[in-house]
């Protein structure tokens, strides 16, 4: 990851040239940098994984029906090879790569590289997760605190559901909104989409952290999962506590 940053991503940071961002819907982008790490990555990972099933952001959108192999797989990873491509095309730095790894519709391993800020975070399933090699773990909400709360959603930011704290914007990356909530930022994100390369690394870190991630519907969120609408959540009784406040639907704007 971090030599796929070096060689592809990195040298283009505020310095993409006219031809090189690419707008796939209306307000979707995606950058060179992501196509190129996105091949580079996944030639690697099929290169050591042959049996596996990748499933990239890029390839997804080229080929919808790579998302089916990727459910049915036994052995399967995820690849990010921008998260928070606005971000980036932005000059912002809070952009990053992510990848996980799954077996049987688990997730087992997952990366992320912030490069600008040149953190690593990694996370194995029963073995805790690591920024840049310490163990990191995240603290439960007290019984007199308020959950604070982020979303990228954003009819839902400054919104508040009975008496929660109003939302704030999250940083529009999951690579980097998912450490957030780690290091204790916020307490808990509400997403809409459930795409296994946004959410399958994270995810396994916040668990690893003590955390939880759930849907609306208490259901607990995997990278197999399609259903709309993420609760990210410092532990469980935050969880519980957002989730009994949302409107099914609330999260799925």
């Amino acid at each position: 990851m971090k030599q796929v940053a070096a060689q592809v991503i990195t040298p283009r940071f505020r310095s993409l040239a006219d031809g090189e961002v690419i707008e796939k819907n209306p307000g979707d982008l995606v950058t060179i940098a992501d196509r190129e790490a996105e091949v580079l990555i996944t030639q690697a990972l099929s290169a050591a994984y042959p049996d596996a099933v990748v499933l990239g952001e890029e390839a997804h959108a080229a080929d919808g029906s790579i998302l089916e192999r990727y459910i049915a797989a036994e052995h399967a990873f995820t690849v990010d090879p921008v998260d928070g491509t606005k971000n980036f095309v932005h000059g912002n730095p809070d952009h990053a790569v992510m990848i996980a790894e799954t077996v049987a519709g688990e997730t087992v391993r997952g990366w992320i590289w912030q490069p600008e800020h040149e953190v690593a975070w990694v996370a194995e399933r029963g073995a805790g997760v690591e920024r840049n090699g310490e163990r990191v773990t995240r603290r439960p909400v007290g019984a007199d605190e308020d959950p604070r709360g982020a979303t990228s959603i954003w009819a839902l930011r400054d919104h508040s559901f009975e008496d929660l704290p109003a939302l704030r914007p999250s940083w529009v990356c999951c690579g980097v909104d998912y450490p957030k909530l780690i290091e204790g930022e916020v307490d808990y994100i509400l997403y809409s989409r459930s795409n296994a390369w946004d959410h399958a690394p994270g995810s396994l870190m916040v668990v690893e952290a003590g955390g939880h991630v759930g849907h609306l519907d208490g259901s607990v969120y995997g990278p197999r999962s399609t259903t709309p609408g993420i609760i990210v959540a410092s532990d469980r009784t935050t969880y519980a506590a957002v989730a009994r406040r949302m409107p099914q639907g609330a999260v799925s704007r």
